[in-house]
């Protein structure tokens, strides 16, 4: 019987894609087509590798709903969870606490910043708390 060499790492390709979290931020500058939605794109079309944390999910549902009406709100929210949503819990709320005293962060920042860290995720914001951060790729908001 023949044996078989497991095979490489480059013959397998890339070990798994990587996981993007597009904080509200983002999904907003996207959606209302901004200066930066174009950034924002490889990482909200990418959706076999988008993770949405709830905290997201609501923020951007109120302000679509308030500025836009319902429908548009829910067609939004529609194309988000085409990705992983990810509820927020009693463990990801107290790291979530835990990074939000560590980095002075906004709750929904810390929320948003433990759900890519579970996920081993980059987090795409154009929110500057965030600015400088590992893991984090910050988009300077075009004003």
């Amino acid at each position: 019987m023949a044996r078989h060499r497991p095979a490489s790492v480059s013959e397998r390709g890339p070990a798994r894609v990587t996981a993007n979290v597009v904080d509200s931020s983002g999904w907003l500058e996207f959606v209302d087509d901004g200066p930066n939605a174009g950034a924002f794109q490889p990482a909200i079309l990418a959706v076999e590798a988008l993770i949405v944390p709830t905290i997201c999910l609501l923020e951007v549902f109120k302000r679509m709903f308030r500025e836009k009406g319902e429908d548009a709100a829910l067609d939004v929210v529609s194309q988000m969870r085409q990705g992983l949503v990810v509820d927020l819990d009693a463990d990801l709320a107290l790291e979530a606490g835990r990074l939000g005293i560590e980095f002075k962060l906004p709750l929904a920042d810390s929320v948003i910043l433990a759900t890519a860290h579970l996920h081993g995720a980059t987090v795409w914001t154009q929110d500057e708390h965030f600015d400088g951060m590992d893991g984090v790729r910050y988009i300077p908001k075009v004003i």
